[in-house]
């Protein structure tokens, strides 16, 4: 639950959820060559307590950014590699008869872990990718009418390869919202390339990582961004925004109240990272396009690539009170 808005969060707690993110930052980079926006969605991510769908080209380093977030926290971490024949038992848990005990016991899956990978999630099948849902939005996982709570922090990165078909189950509208921040890497630049390959060419790099946060930090740092303030006026921004997506003519489904709700907790996290104790239009502007475009159902006949276009069009459109 949202704490009250007279429940800022104090001035310490928020100096220490910065230097956390300036942390986590320094040692990420030691590893992945990622441009410094895209690594802070990540972090908006882990702080507002969502979850990241990294989605591009193979080999520009989408697995190697997970698990480089994963060796800096100090955390259980789980690696899930997507497969057809991956079954919802193999990610949840499984309740397992105990012969000497006679009963049943509960075998937990890799979901319980705090920093859960996903790789290659479109390979899994829709039978499969729906056993996550219930995982990424309660924090739980039910196995035979019995509920198991999630370990605190938690979060699911999840890659997949935008180009490839063949032999892949497109995640269905309602998975998709349940990411916060999709991101994208690209390629390097020509000099940050070459550096990457004089960096690299010993051996991977994220192997050599040391954990820099504990579960710990971790949850004060998120408990710090959800005091962060969000005024009355910021919230109706929020909204105004939305709707602006939901009349656009080039879509079909615009963006959801939880898109909205995310949106904003998205913008404090921002704003505690940056060291403020409220959020700002600027941090909904910041984060816009990272957390709607991959929820907008487009029109048949417009491309993907539209969907930027769509909010930056909002953005244009809805002014800030």
């Amino acid at each position: 639950m949202e704490p009250p808005e007279n429940a800022p969060a104090p001035a310490e707690g928020l100096d220490a959820s910065s230097e956390l993110t300036r942390r986590l930052e320094r040692n990420i980079t030691r590893a992945v060559q990622i441009r410094p926006e895209t690594l802070a969605y990540v972090l908006v991510a882990l702080l507002a307590e969502g979850h990241v769908l990294v989605e591009d080209y193979p080999g520009v380093g989408k697995t190697a950014l997970a698990r480089a977030l994963a060796r800096s926290i100090d955390c259980q971490f789980a690696r899930i590699q997507c497969t057809p024949d991956l079954l919802p038992a193999d990610v949840v848990g499984s309740n397992v008869y105990d012969q000497r005990e006679h009963r049943f016991e509960f075998r937990p899956g890799p979901v319980f872990a705090n920093v859960v990978l996903v790789d290659e999630i479109n390979r899994a099948s829709p039978k499969t990718q729906s056993g996550l849902l219930e995982c990424m939005q309660e924090r739980s996982v039910t196995v035979d009418v019995y509920t198991h709570e999630l370990a605190r922090p938690f979060i699911v990165l999840a890659t997949q390869n935008p180009i490839e078909y063949e032999g892949t189950y497109p995640l269905p509208e309602a998975q998709v919202d349940r990411f916060m921040v999709r991101v994208s890497l690209g390629y390097p630049d020509p000099a940050e390339e070459a550096s990457m390959l004089h960096q690299h060419e010993g051996g991977d790099q994220v192997t050599v990582l040391e954990p820099v946060v504990g579960a710990a930090d971790v949850l004060k740092a998120q408990d710090a961004a959800a005091r962060v303030r969000a005024s009355g006026p910021l919230r109706d921004y929020v909204v105004r925004l939305l709707w602006r997506t939901r009349e656009d003519p080039r879509v079909d489904l615009g963006a959801s109240p939880r898109a909205g709700l995310m949106l904003l907790r998205a913008a404090k996290a921002r704003a505690m990272m940056e060291g403020r104790d409220h959020a700002l239009p600027d941090d909904v502007q910041a984060l816009a396009e990272a957390v709607l475009t991959h929820r907008l159902v487009l029109a048949p006949e417009f491309p993907r690539a539209v969907a930027r276009d769509v909010v930056a069009d909002a953005i244009m459109a809805v002014r800030a009170l």
